[in-house]
């Protein structure tokens, strides 16, 4: 939706002008590169050790001559140390908003040296029953809330929904937040109502209960033998496809920076299966383990399991129906349960123990056991050389750690060992850029979370609705020419191509639209100039196919040098036969002070006003001193007894989480729309000469006074650049 030519007088006449003057705001600091980790090579063995005094804070002042490491019990000369501290202390002189119409602050990307911490935030919904999925989601939202720091590179993913794990890597909270709401109960998994499925009688019981006497004591265990049998295997088989997501993530994760988090939200899984005999023995899911920790231990990945059941009683409860209450047949049921309770748990503080991480387990207090993994961020880099016999696959199979500290009273955690394979024998190898096809070049640039700057590119997505087609989203997309590569030709006439690759992806990471077109842009020399000034606005438009949350990601290909360029952006697209009132995307256009005042001079009733909405609306970058117009539209308002809504209007200016602007609220005026469903209204905000370059947001706020309270309030924002 791009805002139609509107009259001078009726712009002004809707808009109250506001002014923005300068106001200083600290500037955000650039965190450190990140680091390498952990190395399993020929020439060099490197590992992660986490180190912490009783009370679980981390050591930060140990030497290399405090540590002793060992490789299958033969010590190793220590090459390579180093302490790497973790996240940085959030800033409290910056003041965010927090009222019921506060924005969570979108992010404008991030590049690899710039991550801090690497989050994934595994959530088991194969295995959790209700009551844990609700209280993961608690705790999902207060991380996003509270304890998300600048440098967070995070994703929240479900095992049951979907693999497409590194295109949900983000620092957007808003994508973050919709992922919350797709982290549900599964019905179609394990899990039931609650921890523990209720006793039941089972049809043998019920008959020797009733006085069968044809049913004996053998009968009984054989048929509770046939249940367990079952159950097991259908534990064995979702908790297979729980870790076989669970592997494909910790490889997409191999491709990030840095140590790696895992924070997996479990109800557990048993390590061990039983036997025709009732003994245990290793199965499937403890080999699918161990292949998870190797893969873990050489991409810097680390495990920390919470058992989302939290704190449970094994006793009974009033949905627990016996029919024989002996106290051998209570005893029997009760230790059932508390081995199931202690074997899945087995489960969760293996995985976590192997990579060196630790378990939440027995703990009502989720979010304060993601808080306790969130402080586990610093970390000493102890490597050494390995000597010939530790990829001897003849001698040994799985090299294992020991690492001790010379000090009392500290906890040492780090990983188990690796299998002998270096990683430069087992890594697979990445063709080269030269030979991937352009659609192969895209594709990979798309996919990764980090953007390629190449060829600049500012991205803005316009979610609309209208008559004929209903709601959709415009994708503007403007790039610098001054990037691309032109020829001159013999008239010339000076031309350039590139293909750009649209891509949008659901809450599940995977692909939901995809477009791939190739351009050639022919220009004579007054086109070439405006083009280097002022830049190539590319723009299509996609039809919603259903509501929910959606990341779109561009890229653009220079056919002639292979530079690369990328954009992301999420968006919500609401039901609006269900969300109340809505505000759809804000479309921008901008004048110098002195240029609006000729307008506004010049103009008379009626008169159109020319505007480059197309491309401020795409580069969304003004100077200082400027006017900006903005207009957007309502949809799905409620109307009075006279057939009229009942709507005002306010804007915000927001830069580094501060609010510089709290605008006053405006009654919205009609001025003879006929349309209302779709209520158009403009607006003006005027930047005075001292405001500081940077980047802002304008938040619309769209007050709906005869909706119910809960409905009562829409909003709409778009981020902006302020230049010298």
């Amino acid at each position: 939706m791009l805002m139609k030519r509107i009259s001078i007088l009726a712009f002004v006449a809707l808009a109250g002008t506001l002014i923005v003057s300068g106001q200083a705001v600290k500037p955000s600091s650039t965190p450190p590169e990140a680091d390498d980790v952990v190395k399993i090579s020929t020439n060099l063995i490197q590992v992660d050790v986490s180190v912490t005094d009783r009370k679980g804070k981390v050591v930060r002042d140990l030497k290399p001559e405090d540590f002793e490491i060992f490789e299958n019990g033969e010590r190793q000369k220590i090459s390579n140390f180093r302490f790497v501290a973790g996240a940085r202390p959030a800033d409290p002189t910056v003041k965010q908003i927090d009222d019921k119409t506060a924005i969570p602050i979108p992010s404008a990307g991030i590049k690899p040296e710039q991550v801090r911490r690497t989050i994934a935030l595994i959530v088991d919904d194969l295995m959790l029953s209700f009551e844990s999925a609700y209280s993961t989601r608690r705790a999902l939202r207060k991380f996003i809330d509270e304890q998300m720091q600048d440098g967070d590179l995070v994703a929240i993913i479900r095992t049951g929904g979907g693999i497409g794990a590194l295109q949900q890597f983000t620092t957007d909270k808003r994508q973050l937040y919709a992922a919350v709401e797709r982290a549900r109960w599964n019905p179609s998994g394990t899990g039931g109502i609650g921890a523990f499925a209720p006793i039941e009688p089972t049809p043998l019981e019920l008959a020797k209960a009733s006085g069968d006497s044809t049913v004996s004591a053998e009968d009984l265990e054989q048929e509770k033998n046939s249940i367990r049998s079952f159950d097991e295997f259908r534990s064995s088989t979702f908790a297979t496809g729980s870790l076989g997501a669970i592997r494909y993530i910790v490889g997409g994760m191999g491709e990030l920076p840095g140590r790696k988090s895992v924070i997996l939200f479990s109800d557990g899984f048993s390590l061990l299966s039983r036997n025709e005999l009732g003994g245990t023995d290793g199965g499937a899911i403890l080999a699918f383990l161990r292949q998870i920790v190797d893969l873990a231990n050489r991409s810097s990945v680390v495990f920390y399991t919470v058992d989302a059941r939290g704190l449970q009683t094994t006793g009974f409860t009033a949905q627990d129906k016996i029919v024989d209450p002996s106290p051998q047949n209570l005893q029997v049921a009760l230790s059932g349960r508390r081995d199931i309770l202690l074997d899945t748990q087995a489960g969760l503080q293996y995985l976590a123990e192997e990579t060196g991480g630790f378990s939440i387990i027995n703990n009502n207090d989720l979010a304060g056991g993601v808080r306790k993994v969130l402080e586990d961020q610093s970390y000493y880099l102890i490597g050494y050389e390995p000597d010939s016999d530790t990829f001897d696959p003849a001698k040994r199979r799985y090299n294992k750690f020991e690492i001790k500290v010379r000090r009392s009273d500290v906890n040492v955690r780090y990983r188990s060992g690796f299998f002998n394979v270096a990683n430069e024998n087992i890594a697979k190898v990445k063709p080269a850029a030269a030979s991937l096809t352009p659609q192969q070049r895209l594709q990979t640039a798309i996919s990764s979370p980090f953007a390629a700057n190449d060829i600049a590119l500012r991205l803005n997505l316009l979610f609309a609705n209208d008559v004929q087609n209903g709601s959709y989203i415009k994708t503007l997309l403007h790039l610098d020419a001054k990037d691309l590569k032109f020829t001159e030709g013999p008239d010339k006439s000076h031309k350039a191509s590139f293909e750009v690759l649209v891509t949008s992806f659901g809450d599940n990471g995977l692909p939901v639209d995809t477009l791939m077109r190739g351009y050639t842009v022919t220009a004579n020399d007054e086109n070439y100039r405006r083009m280097q000034a002022d830049g190539i606005v590319y723009h299509v438009v996609f039809p919603v196919k259903k509501p929910g949350a959606y990341q779109y990601r561009v890229a653009v290909r220079d056919s002639q040098t292979d530079r690369v360029g990328t954009a992301s952006q999420f968006v919500e697209i609401p039901d609006l036969k269900k969300s109340g009132h809505v505000v759809s995307s804000l479309a921008l256009d901008a004048y110098s002070r002195t240029q609006w005042e000729k307008l506004i001079a010049a103009s008379s009733p009626g008169e159109d006003v020319a505007s480059n909405s197309l491309g401020d609306t795409s580069l969304r970058r003004f100077k200082a001193d400027s006017v900006l117009r903005y207009g957007f539209e309502v949809y799905g308002a409620k109307l009075d007894a006279s057939r009229k809504p009942n709507l005002t209007t306010r804007i915000r200016i927001i830069r580094d989480g501060q609010m510089v602007l709290d605008g006053k609220n405006i009654p919205f005026e009609l001025l003879g729309q006929t349309d209302l469903e779709r209520l158009k209204t403009v607006g003006v905000v005027a930047f005075g000469k001292g405001t500081p370059p940077g980047e802002y947001i304008l938040q619309v706020i769209v007050l709906d006074n005869l909706a119910k309270p809960k409905q009562q309030i829409a909003t709409q924002y778009v981020q902006f650049e302020i230049v010298e």
